[in-house]
């Protein structure tokens, strides 16, 4: 330890990753275990005074699947899950050496899901994720500000409110945003909304609000959701190009088993380490 750090900090190393543009902070908490990890999430996100991000993932040991994943949002709350997230996290893992496989199953809040890594050279090039079953799909319609609006309820392990527009560019996000989120219909749990522009056959411009985290660059179960959104109301098929702000992935709906599939990219930024004060009685 250099000589000028106090022996009342410990140093946590971290690694920041973005999937199209969603950055989080990832802890291998199997090695440098975080207590209240809410409070980290929330002081380490700040983008002026912290390391930057839209939450807080820490990577954890499972005794249901190979490795365990605990997301908390830029405000503290915790998810259930994040597509772009676990396609970092199997990136981590890879190029960590933490496991050679290149299939990982990752236990999360909205269960175990199955990662399935592409290499380019020895390198974690494309994920594709597992998502599961969309479930409790249904039309809903809310007022917010006295007028109606009409959208596609999914749920992908979370909640997801999917608007279509003719021009996503006339949206103002986070004016209309934080009002949908803790909309009376969606609570108390909230909700993340999507609005979405289908451009071409199989392409989807699609913006997103995250419930605790506000406007991102992009959002996997999100995407997740505005795939099976376009298509239960017959604007697209069962594979769509979804294009957010950070990027584009590209998600199937699995007609035989009913799961989607979520392929992307992952990238990691830096490596480096942040300060944690060890509080003593």
């Amino acid at each position: 330890m250099p000589q000028n750090r106090s022996k009342m900090t410990k140093y946590i190393p971290f690694t920041k990753m973005h999937g199209a543009g969603n950055d989080y902070i990832y802890v291998n908490t199997i090695k440098h275990p975080l207590d209240h990890p809410e409070e980290l999430a929330v002081k380490w996100s700040a983008p002026h005074t912290g390391i930057g991000s839209d939450g807080l993932v820490l990577i954890g040991a499972s005794d249901k699947a190979d490795f365990s994943m605990r997301i908390f949002n830029a405000d503290g709350s915790e998810a259930l899950m994040c597509g772009n997230a676990t396609r970092c996290i199997a990136k981590y893992l890879y190029e960590n050496k933490l496991t050679d496989k290149t299939s990982i199953m990752l236990e999360t809040l909205s269960g175990i899901k199955i990662l399935k890594l592409h290499l380019k050279e020895g390198i974690v090039d494309t994920v594709t994720v597992d998502m599961g079953e969309p479930s409790d799909i249904k039309e809903i319609t809310i007022e917010v500000d006295g007028k109606s609006i009409n959208g596609t309820y999914v749920s992908m392990g979370n909640p997801h409110f999917v608007i279509f527009v003719d021009d996503i560019n006339k949206v103002e996000l986070p004016v209309i945003g934080p009002k949908i989120e803790h909309h009376p219909q969606f609570a108390p749990g909230r909700v993340n909304t999507e609005f979405a522009q289908v451009t071409a056959h199989g392409k989807i411009r699609m913006r997103v609000w995250e419930r605790g985290s506000g406007i991102t660059m992009a959002c996997g179960t999100g995407a997740c959701a505005t795939s099976v959104a376009a298509s239960v109301t017959g604007r697209a098929g069962l594979t769509s190009d979804i294009i957010m702000d950070g990027g584009t992935l590209t998600i199937e709906w699995e007609e035989a088993g009913n799961h989607v599939l979520m392929t992307g990219g992952t990238t990691k930024v830096f490596d480096g380490e942040i300060a944690v004060d060890n509080k003593t009685e």
